[in-house]
């Protein structure tokens, strides 16, 4: 790797001056893993100047007893202008970077335009098990082979080792079992035999073998091996494409000639995915590499069983719930030239070191996921993913049935190509959405349960017809709160301005914001009462219900109280899948990507919760949610059937949820926000201080309120207390800043950096937590 993979010095100092401020030492700047903005100095030990290069990764003290693992972000002869002491790096990690280009480049853009600082970038990047100062560091996976001896390898000399156990049974059994092992291939090839699958075949103990080890017939070797699954090299090609799919494919790749993003506006159940397989396909031709990003870990179980029947070995997995050794594994795969084409995963693949990426594709490119929250960088996947691939040179599609209004927006300014797939797979016509008034229901007393009379009806039906159902609430627990039925108290949590939420296969309430829980209280405080009823209700309650409803009939949970480990969203989805499930219960979960055919029934259980939130994007959320999970019915052959319960039949976003009119809504938001200088038209930066006490918080919210507002004007909004004013102890204040479209990033930036300056001066701004998410979703 070359040193000019990364940028070079900033110092404008002339070149005369340069050289007379030469000395002996050479100087590497190093990226450390702290929130910290800018790069250190550090010398160059003389006997570790041959093996230090921008990228590769350095042990280096920090602090009076500290060491951490740093970046090398590049090399100069340069003594910093300074006078404290200029520390040494301590070791090197291996000889080889771990970045490529332009990582690093992509790092700084990230810094830049998300606020935050390059050190956080760092951490968040790169995989823990690269860090030298952590515990929990890399190392490889060592696995005990068995092989015979090489005297024995010979068949002739094979026949003297079997004389030699003949009288120790259980030896020549272990000996004859393992030569059976090694020599299952064709043509009587062998292969190699490790110690667990060799034990675990036969019922002896280790110490047969440890004999065998001793007379010297067979020797124990250790290898390393992959933590992944090893695919079969016998791929499948891709399927075909349809008619439709065809014409899709022809038009994004003509779009894509002149524009360097391309928004695919898919029907659900449209066969996206087909279209993105032969894109990858003629992307690998080139020689070049593909990154197929979706916003959820659960949604990798199903496309992951598709692209490796297709590009086997060529494909990686990467996401959070993989372990730290398993991270670095990816990572080193990907710095060999010879290593994966294709990357499947979540938000943070955007990190790895891609050697030359041709192709990006964003599916579901409207999901909030793709956001990180915290903590920083708080960056959104699929417009850094955009930014990734113009370093690169590579293309964008961006995929969804119900586009972000941010990207349809694009796609009508002709920032983006746009091509419309408005037709089903085999031409099954989008399922019927019969809305039912929940709040007539319950006047005329016709709801007994969670369930209108004719979303029970159409369950029987779907069930006797050996067909699935998906009942969709986007709320997980038993009961969002419980409350004293004498005086209405409500347990709230210690830590949070927020009712605990009731979950009562685990007998418990919990904090769904820091995650504390809570004992169920036998009396209220209050008035001491014995009894408390729960309000509202979860994916639990809903399961509890239809148990009761339908006794005889399997049901899942897909939430996040049932995907806690590492597996248990590929167990619950291939279960449902395989028609072992025939009721799948579940939040947005169910909702994103999934494809099962055998639905033809969904039941949208409270359309209301989605509609009311206090957020400028709370319409635009709830039509993608009902329409994303609408279209997981009739997926196949026959049209499903989708019951959307609602107390507001009449409201403008459940009547294009009916009559699936994504236009409709997009006009209706847009004109809203235009008025209200709200995104696509302006752009929305958050301004999040926290404090222990809330007073000092508010006084001082108020005061980087009036310095923002030297610079920016009625650009400036609030501060305000969040609908939940505090979390985890902390007080909170929000400033929110409208910036035009068109304004001056770096201009803004610099504002932003010097009123932050200027408040910092103020006494006590020191113990505030001050955060900025641009771009919030």
């Amino acid at each position: 790797m070359k040193n000019s993979y990364f940028h070079h010095s900033p110092f404008t100092t002339s070149k005369a001056s340069i050289t007379n401020m030469m000395d002996l030492h050479s100087y590497a700047e190093i990226i450390l893993p702290l929130p910290l903005a800018n790069t250190y100095t550090y010398i160059v030990p003389e006997q570790l100047k041959n093996q230090i290069v921008a990228g590769c990764l350095v042990l280096v003290p920090f602090g009076k007893n500290k060491k951490y693992t740093g970046v090398v972000a590049y090399l100069h002869q340069i003594p910093p202008q300074h006078t404290f002491e200029i520390k040494e790096i301590d070791a090197v990690e291996n000889l080889q970077p771990v970045l490529r280009r332009p990582q690093l480049r992509f790092w700084e853009w990230i810094s830049e335009y998300y606020l935050c600082k390059l050190g956080e970038v760092y951490k968040a990047a790169l995989p823990s098990g690269f860090k030298l100062d952590e515990e929990h560091a890399y190392k490889p996976q060592i696995i005990p082979f068995i092989r015979l001896r090489k005297f024995y390898e010979e068949p002739e000399n094979l026949y003297q080792a079997f004389d030699l156990v003949k009288k120790a049974k259980k030896q020549e059994q272990l000996l004859m079992t393992f030569i059976e092992l090694s020599r299952t291939l064709s043509k009587g090839t062998e292969r190699e035999v490790s110690k667990k699958e060799l034990l675990s075949k036969i019922d002896l103990s280790s110490s047969v073998l440890d004999s065998l080890v001793e007379k010297q017939i067979l020797e124990i070797y250790d290898k390393q091996i992959s933590r992944f699954e090893q695919y079969e090299k016998e791929i499948k090609p891709s399927n075909l494409l349809n008619t439709f799919q065809q014409e899709a494919y022809r038009s994004i790749m003509l779009s894509l000639r002149e524009k360097d993003v391309c928004l695919l506006h898919g029907v659900t159940s449209a066969g996206k995915t087909e279209i993105y397989i032969r894109m990858i396909e003629e992307t690998l031709k080139l020689g070049r590499q593909a990154l197929f990003l979706l916003p959820e870990i659960a949604l990798t179980t199903q496309i992951t069983h598709r692209l490796k029947k297709i590009f086997g070995d060529k494909l990686g997995v990467y996401h959070s719930k993989f372990s730290d050794n398993e991270r670095v594994e990816i990572w080193n795969n990907l710095l060999n030239d010879e290593g994966y084409q294709v990357i499947l995963g979540v938000r943070s693949s955007i990190f790895l070191p891609f050697r030359d990426l041709g192709l990006v594709i964003v599916d579901e490119e409207h999901e909030p996921s793709y956001k990180q929250q915290d903590p920083a960088p708080r960056y959104h996947a699929r417009n850094a993913a955009i930014v990734l691939a113009t370093m690169h040179g590579a293309k964008v599609v961006l995929g969804t049935a119900t586009p972000s209004i941010e990207s349809y927006y694009n796609a009508q300014i002709g920032k983006y190509g746009y091509v419309h797939l408005s037709k089903r797979f085999e031409e099954v016509e989008l399922p019927e959405i019969i809305p039912v008034d929940i709040k007539e229901l319950r006047r005329k007393k016709r709801m007994k349960s969670l369930f209108s009379p004719l979303l029970i009806e159409k369950m029987n039906g779907a069930l006797q017809r050996s067909e699935q159902v998906i009942l969709f609430q986007n709320r997980r627990g038993f009961a969002p709160m419980l409350s004293c039925v004498s005086c209405d108290w409500v347990p709230k949590c210690k830590e949070c301005d927020v009712s605990l939420t009731y979950h009562k296969s685990k007998h418990h309430m919990s904090c769904h914001y820091c995650g504390k829980t809570y004992q169920i209280p036998k009396i209220c405080p209050e008035c001491s009462c014995e009894q408390f009823s729960d309000k509202g209700f979860g994916t639990e309650k809903v399961e509890e219900q239809i148990s009761a409803i339908f006794p005889e009939v399997k049901t899942g949970r897909l939430d996040l109280d049932t995907v806690k480990t590492k597996n248990s969203h590929d167990h619950i989805i291939l279960d449902f899948e395989k028609g072992n499930t025939r009721i799948l219960i579940g939040t947005q979960m169910v909702s994103k990507g999934l494809d099962f055919g055998n639905v033809s029934l969904v039941g949208i259980l409270n359309a209301d919760n989605m509609m009311n939130f206090p957020d400028f994007r709370a319409h635009e959320r709830a039509f993608q949610l009902m329409s994303q999970v609408s279209g997981r019915a009739g997926r196949r052959k026959e049209r499903g059937t989708v019951i959307l319960q609602t107390s507001n039949p009449e409201h403008p976003i459940i009547q294009s949820v009916v009559e699936n009119d994504y236009e409709k809504m997009y006009q209706q938001q847009t004109e809203e926000r235009l008025l209200f200088h709200y995104p696509p038209y302006y752009r929305i930066i958050d301004i999040i201080l926290k404090h222990k006490k809330e007073e000092t918080v508010r006084q001082l919210a108020d005061k980087f309120a009036i310095i923002l507002r030297k610079h920016l004007g009625d650009r400036v909004l609030g501060p305000d207390k969040p609908v939940i004013g505090r979390i985890q102890s902390l007080h909170i204040r929000k400033i929110m800043l409208k910036i035009e479209i068109a304004a001056s990033l770096s201009t803004l930036r610099n504002i932003i950096e010097k009123s932050k300056e200027e408040i910092q001066m103020e006494p006590g701004f020191k113990s505030v937590i001050l955060q900025f998410n641009v771009d919030p979703v």
